[in-house]
């Protein structure tokens, strides 16, 4: 059977904190021992190291160099492409079984070595502890779960019936081939590995290309399995999506695209990429996700599940809550309570105990935040926050205040762009269909929740709500952190084209196509 790493929640459960804390505090305290080492791309089955290099800051301290990489170009990422393309037929045939084998020994050694992993990830990328930890838990439970799924489907292949006894027929799922898989800063353990694992796991070769602000926690992966595999199956490009990721949209020998980042890369990728052919391009593309809050809400719940999902690691999550709807007659109540919250927040480096909020990925992002802020103090009013952090830890990062923003017209860009910050929009609403109505009211479909304890409400929520993931009265985290097996991640609309949920048992199938054999007597 499959069962969720799940590390944080058994330490809370099990009354282990104090040793989650050490475990974590002894591991990075050998990280910080070890930074600024140069790492290479891989091609072919050997590590190379280029002249051209780029560092990898840490957005926590920009003093901190985390890791030198090697920037490759077209010509080594068409390196890369052709070795992958040799590779498959080997891969390919290599069983179901043996291929489930080699993803559960890699989860078995990441599982032993998660403290290590996830402070490395907490100072690339900006975590806290917890949500790094969550991320590396997550890239397990992908391992193991793909893992699964190929072994209790046999390697999806199946005889099926026919009534003339002289013909025995069968279906299969067969890989297409060359995979190109571009990653995200926000996860880069997590959906790089899950991505990666879904076209490797199931016999396809790939090249992996990671965001730059975040490369190492998945080299950590590939440098834990290309070995394994035959030479060429796996690739590692490090460089800028201007080179690595455009050659890899574009050249004809790469069989399909999985992609996760913003809708505008995603869908002029997607266009490039299937302009002259028909090929698979699985994306998951962001979020401008709503929590509805009713009169019926448990508002200190409901306070507390917004506050988690709006600004759980700075609101950089596609499934962050970026829009909250609150009852007219309960909305001072609301507000007051989400106020308090968010004032409590401890920011600062992510990596000490105790902080939730750590800095935003970068200057680009920074900026950004400005520009926001700029525009809502313009067009609308903001509750709380709104400041750039720069004294004292805040110094040399890239820290924001959380913050709350409202009384904007609701065409406004603030309130249908993905921002992927942490803002959030808070409008009032008189009726539950105004509230659905306005909930709905976005081109994305990725996440969504409620808090109310009316049944009645619940049933048309859950009915009518455009979204994927969705969820009733979770104060944990009204609108994030979606558990492998258990909550399938799956967007609607323009969040995602492929309508499978990642981490569900339907998705290792978008990197397979179907053939029917048939054999005469």
């Amino acid at each position: 059977m499959f069962k969720n790493e799940y590390t944080w929640g058994k330490a809370v459960e099990n009354n282990a904190v104090s040793e989650f804390d050490e475990k974590f505090d002894t591991a990075f305290t050998l990280v910080k021992e070890n930074l600024g080492k140069e790492y290479p791309i891989i091609i072919n089955g050997k590590e190379i190291f280029l002249d051209n290099k780029f560092d990898v800051k840490s957005p926590c301290d920009t003093r901190i160099i985390v890791a030198k990489f090697s920037q490759a170009t077209k010509e080594d990422t068409i390196y890369a492409i052709e070795s992958a393309k040799n590779a498959f037929g080997e891969w390919s045939s290599v069983s179901y079984k043996k291929r489930a084998q080699i993803f559960k020994d890699c989860a078995k050694l990441f599982s032993e070595q998660m403290f290590h992993l996830a402070a490395i990830l907490s100072l690339e990328n900006g975590k806290n502890r917890i949500e790094a930890m969550g991320d590396m838990d997550e890239a397990i439970d992908f391992l193991r779960f793909y893992a699964y799924q190929l072994e209790i489907n046999e390697g999806f292949e199946k005889e099926t019936p026919h009534p003339n006894q002289k013909e025995r027929t069968k279906t299969l799922l067969k890989p297409y081939g060359v995979w190109g898989i571009i990653s995200p800063f926000n996860f880069p353990s997590a959906i790089a590995i899950g991505m990666t694992t879904g076209a490797l796991i199931t016999g396809n070769t790939a090249i992996l290309k990671p965001a730059s602000d975040t490369p190492l926690s998945s080299f950590k992966f590939i440098e834990a399995i290309y070995k394994k595999l035959p030479s060429g199956a796996i690739n590692f490009i490090t460089g800028p999506g201007s080179v690595v990721g455009k050659t890899l949209m574009e050249n004809s020998l790469v069989d399909g695209i999985a992609f996760t980042g913003s809708q505008e890369v995603g869908m002029s990728g997607f266009q490039k990429f299937t302009e002259k052919t028909v090929k698979p391009f699985i994306s998951e593309m962001g979020g401008k996700n709503p929590v509805i809050v009713t009169e019926f809400a448990d508002l200190e719940k409901a306070s507390e599940g917004v506050m988690r999902a709006a600004f759980g690691y700075g609101g950089q999550k596609c499934s962050a809550c970026s829009r909250v709807y609150v009852q007219k007659n309960i909305a001072d109540k609301f507000i007051k309570k989400l106020d308090e919250k968010t004032n409590s927040l401890k920011i600062g480096l992510p990596w000490k105990k105790d902080v939730f909020l750590g800095p935003v990925i970068n200057k680009a992002a920074q900026e950004k935040f400005q520009f926001v802020i700029d525009l809502a103090k313009k067009d609308g009013q903001i509750l709380i926050g709104g400041s750039i952090l720069q004294d004292g830890d805040y110094e040399h990062g890239y820290y924001v205040e959380p913050t709350i923003i409202t009384k904007l017209p609701r065409d406004h860009k603030l309130v249908k762009e993905e921002l992927f910050l942490p803002i959030l929009y808070v409008d009032k609403f008189e009726t539950f269909d105004e509230a659905i109505k306005l909930a709905n009211d976005t081109e994305y479909g990725l996440t969504a929740g409620i808090f109310s304890e009316n049944k009645q409400e619940l049933e048309k929520f859950f009915n009518e709500i455009q979204a994927g993931t969705v969820y009733a009265n979770r104060g944990t985290s009204a609108t994030t952190a979606a558990l492998v097996q258990s909550q399938p991640f799956v967007g609607w609309k323009n969040s995602g084209n492929s309508g499978r949920g990642a981490g569900g048992e339907q998705y290792l199938q978008q990197f397979l196509r179907a053939q029917t054999q048939t054999r005469c007597d």
